[in-house]
């Protein structure tokens, strides 16, 4: 077969058409920019979380605070000596905030997730030096993270969610060159909230090094697992399972959105009220506990079929940087949509997949990166600064939620379509 021709050469003394430079491209691509960027949105994050309506650190200066209290004068240690409802490496960075005393605790709360948001974003953009090469759509990425945050607002930082967020994004970006390393950050990361075990779920299915995948992830486990024995925590290292289950109906759950809107239109004997043993506002009336009941099943069959849907992609020839993006944000979204609980953390999940795909894919995954804008701009309008307005189930408030989980439910069908199409078309960038 003939080869293709080479393109000619201009001749000598010819004017070269080039394409106009864009003066401030390099500017936004420079590290002093990102950074000074990183530092003025953090800036910002932390001082909505000390002054915004609505008390957004209030899991964090009263109940984990009061977790560590309780340990530290010699009571019970949550997920030792009791079930928690949370995987029990969750209590290391709530101890860790205690090491300036519990008077900076809040502080030094804060402190840790901006370091660890610090070091992902570091990984993200190649660290500190200046690099003419550096990825384009890495750069796109970590300004596209950095509006997300800005329209999350203080929950981004205010939740044991912000610890796991940048080890998932780490994770993700050393997976296909370090698996083990990098399913190991995620595996970490579901020990501190489950959420991520839908990424080692993704790896696992669309990775080559599938045999080290989990490996790593039953390695760390198991670590996790023999500390909690060895604690004397054995009979609650598992105790978040059942913790889970038996919460009721979370009124900003997809699922519960009939309800809510059923409260908003005064039906009778359906309304919302506050679980002091969850510490969350859930809804009562006629089919909620039915709700409650099915949403889990319902989440392990969405999973399960998602999970399907991609083996069978993997088998036909879907590429690893094609499959993992669009599997990692539905198994995510699976995780939000089928939840009965619905807390407004839950949209700080969205960032680690959402990365991985513009990092990936580029221009491709620009549809979900702005509806992922979009639910956390109206995630932060709901909470905290109206919460009081969907707390009183006033229409237009519940019309405000409605919408966000509606748009959750198109970016899960976007997701899902990706997958079902992971092994069509030409692979049109590699593993940068």
């Amino acid at each position: 077969m003939a080869s293709m021709p080479e393109p000619s050469a201009p001749l000598a003394g010819a004017p070269v058409a080039t394409r106009p430079a864009w003066p401030s491209a390099g500017v936004l691509r420079h590290p002093l920019t990102l950074w000074a960027a990183f530092a003025l949105v953090h800036t910002v994050l932390v001082l909505l979380c000390l002054h915004a309506p609505g008390w957004p650190l209030g899991d964090v200066e009263v109940v984990y605070k009061f977790w560590v209290a309780q340990a530290v004068a010699g009571g019970n240690q949550v997920g030792i000596d009791e079930a928690w409802v949370y995987p029990i490496l969750a209590y290391l960075p709530m101890a860790l905030a205690n090491l300036l005393g519990p008077g900076l605790y809040v502080q030094t709360w804060l402190g840790l997730v901006v370091a660890l948001n610090a070091a992902a974003f570091a990984v993200l953009i190649g660290g500190l030096r200046r690099r003419p090469a550096r990825p384009r759509w890495r750069v796109t990425a970590a300004w596209w993270w950095l509006g997300f945050l800005l329209l999350l607002g203080p929950i981004a930082l205010a939740r044991i969610d912000a610890v796991t967020i940048p080890l998932a994004i780490v994770g993700l970006l050393l997976a296909a060159g370090r698996p083990v390393l990098g399913v190991a950050l995620l595996t970490v990361a579901a020990w501190v909230k489950v959420w991520p075990a839908a990424l080692v779920g993704a790896l696992f299915v669309a990775a080559r090094a599938r045999a080290r995948v989990w490996q790593s992830a039953l390695v760390v486990s198991g670590i996790v697992v023999l500390v909690s024995v060895v604690l004397g925590g054995g009979a609650y290292v598992l105790g978040f399972v059942g913790e889970q289950t038996g919460r009721g109906l979370q009124i900003e759950a997809p699922i519960a959105t009939p309800w809510l809107w059923q409260t908003a239109a005064g039906v009778p004997g359906v309304g919302i009220y506050y679980d002091f043993d969850i510490l969350t506002y859930q809804l009562h009336g006629a089919g909620t506990g039915w709700a409650s009941a099915l949403a889990t099943p319902l989440m392990a069959v969405a999973a399960a079929a998602v999970l399907l849907l991609a083996v069978l992609r993997h088998r036909a020839g879907a590429h690893y940087t094609r499959l993992v993006p669009p599997l990692a944000l539905a198994l995510v979204l699976v995780f939000i949509v089928f939840n009965k609980v619905g807390s407004p953390q839950f949209m700080t999940w969205l960032a680690a997949p959402v990365i991985l795909g513009l990092v990936y894919r580029g221009r491709q995954w620009r549809l979900p990166a702005a509806l992922a804008l979009t639910l956390a701009a109206l995630t932060q309008l709901i909470y905290p600064y109206l919460y009081g307005a969907l707390l009183a189930a006033e229409p237009w408030m519940v019309f405000v939620i409605t919408l966000r989980n509606l748009l959750e439910l198109v970016l899960l069908g976007w997701a899902v379509r990706a997958v079902f199409l992971s092994n069509r078309g030409p692979l049109l960038r590699t593993i940068p």
